[in-house]
């Protein structure tokens, strides 16, 4: 199976590799110490500490695979990636919203990094994907669950 390629920013990769740093450390002792001290109680058939605890462990195991992935197939954004005054990965786009005449401007990143609550969106969400290619003065209509959304594009960075 081919593996998908995940392109980061420089700003996502040390995201990543901070986060995993956490996990393989910090994180592992922690759960580690809460089993343990889950154990001491006895019984584990009634241990609700002991079943969070190994929730959590196997939580923590999970994302930390889910990260190596991630970076195993990770390539950085370079100059190469952009082409002069055009939305690609790792484009930072203001939009005008035509029907409510709002100003809201994204980042565009891969969905490892996307977070709606920094304006980070994924080239892979409806509004990222159109956006992809776009230049300023282009006017946008992403389909989203709620209907049609008309954009501008009114400015365009790196």
């Amino acid at each position: 199976m081919t593996q998908k390629e995940m392109i980061l920013t420089p700003e996502g990769l040390t995201r990543l590799e901070t986060e995993l740093a956490n996990l393989r450390t910090h994180k592992r002792k922690e759960v580690a110490e809460r089993i343990k001290t889950a154990i001491s109680f006895g019984d584990l058939s009634e241990n609700a500490e002991y079943d969070e605890a190994k929730k959590e462990q196997a939580f923590i195991e999970g994302r930390i695979a889910t990260i190596e992935h991630m970076l195993k197939n990770a390539r950085l954004i370079d100059e190469q990636d952009y082409v002069p005054d055009k939305i690609g990965m790792g484009s930072k786009v203001t939009l005008l919203d035509v029907e409510f005449n709002e100003e809201i401007t994204y980042t565009i990143v891969s969905s490892a990094e996307a977070n709606p609550g920094e304006n980070k969106i994924s080239d892979e969400s409806p509004v990222g994907r159109s956006l992809l290619g776009r230049a300023v003065g282009d006017e946008v209509d992403v389909t989203v669950p709620a209907g049609v959304i008309q954009y501008k594009v009114i400015r365009l960075e790196r």
